[in-house]
């Protein structure tokens, strides 16, 4: 007999993205409703993984990639049979459909998706796509339910899938919690951003291809042409090199800073002018969501997908076509001498809130 009021939940600590501190922001939320849960980890040594709230109970299951999780979670799954599982990331997604035939599991089993697939695809070759979505098709008829991050993301994942309109439904990233003004207040972490410095314009995300700093590079170059600007890129990758290349040869490397990966970024992100979105694809963009519920006025790429769905159209913030440098440029001055009024920014994010998503996934997952 399965136990009804345990929740498992699924996710590879692969790195410092927003996926892991997402489903922890998820889990907090669904913690603070009374929930058991058991935190089910592939690599449990990420930067977010931290003190975990009560009635949460954290389960290293000893593998370190999604393809190795099948054994362990039909193990886990066979013995303490849980009344749900929700399992972030398409690859753990399709291993949980396997674990769960292995182990004669019949609770319920939800997928979370925060990525366009097919945008993220979209330079790989035919038979790499095939090989990656095919699997998809089966995997995904044994999942009970999938929640997608935006409306964009879940189009995506049911035209890849076939799924029904019905089984493919959106719930917002919890982004805004009690704690991210807290950090936003915690003292100013550069020269830069003191008060009566020169404004500071914002990146933050991994350094890849996908993030699209070098348009954003380019961008910065000719806005600070026309006025006094910093460019600050938080994050880290295997592209530093190639960027910091490139800023030298636009003649612009004594005005960017690339600081690395920031535990706490929101300090950074509260005192700068301008938050820009470069990125080539997204699901739904939790450092937009992020800097619009600091009120930071935001320009981002009208890239597949969650920008457009954020902004409302261009309402909170202009949209750029992806890759376009000079239009990036003319909205980042435009959005420095016009900027939106906080508070209307706050109001884009209102439905992006911890509670708000609690009961959307506990609706998913059939606690409520």
């Amino acid at each position: 007999m399965d136990k009804p009021h345990r929740l498992a939940v699924l996710i590879s600590f692969s790195g410092a993205g927003g996926v892991e501190r997402m489903v922890l922001n998820l889990i907090e939320g669904l913690a603070a409703r009374g929930l058991a849960i058991d935190l089910l980890a592939i690599r449990a040594d990420g930067a977010h993984l931290g003190k975990l709230p009560a009635g949460v109970r954290l389960l290293d299951l000893g593998v370190r990639h999604s393809g190795l999780v099948i054994l362990p979670l039909a193990r886990y799954l066979r013995r303490e049979r849980p009344g749900a599982l929700l399992v972030a990331k398409d690859r753990a997604i399709r291993a949980a459909a396997l674990a769960r035939r292995l182990a004669g599991w019949d609770g319920r089993l939800v997928g979370r998706l925060g990525t366009n697939l097919t945008a993220a695809l979209a330079g790989r070759s035919r038979a790499a796509r095939w090989l990656r979505t095919a699997p998809m098709h089966w995997a995904y008829r044994r999942v009970d339910h999938i929640v997608a991050v935006s409306q964009g993301v879940a189009e995506d994942t049911r035209r890849i899938t076939g799924l029904p309109a019905a089984l493919v439904t959106v719930v917002c990233n919890p982004v805004v919690t009690p704690r991210l003004a807290e950090l936003a207040a915690a003292p100013c972490p550069h020269p830069w951003l003191e008060p009566s410095a020169v404004p500071v314009i914002l990146g933050a995300g991994r350094l890849t291809e996908q993030k699209d700093f070098a348009t954003l590079l380019r961008a910065f170059a000719r806005t600070q042409a026309i006025r006094p600007v910093h460019l600050v890129i938080l994050g880290e990758g295997r592209l530093r090199g190639e960027l910091e290349r490139l800023a030298d040869e636009l003649g612009v490397g004594d005005r960017i800073a690339l600081p690395g990966f920031k535990t706490n970024p929101y300090a950074w992100m509260a005192r700068a002018a301008l938050f820009v979105l470069s990125s080539a694809w997204e699901g739904s963009p939790n450092v937009l969501t992020e800097a619009l519920a600091l009120g930071v006025p935001s320009v981002a790429t009208d890239c597949p997908s969650g920008p457009r769905e954020l902004l409302a159209g261009g309402r909170y913030g202009a949209l750029v076509a992806v890759g376009d440098h000079v239009g990036l440029a003319e909205a980042m001055l435009a959005t420095l001498e016009a900027p939106l009024p906080a508070g209307q920014l706050r109001q884009a994010v209102s439905d992006y809130t911890a509670e708000a998503a609690a009961l959307g996934y506990l609706g998913a997952l059939g606690l409520a």
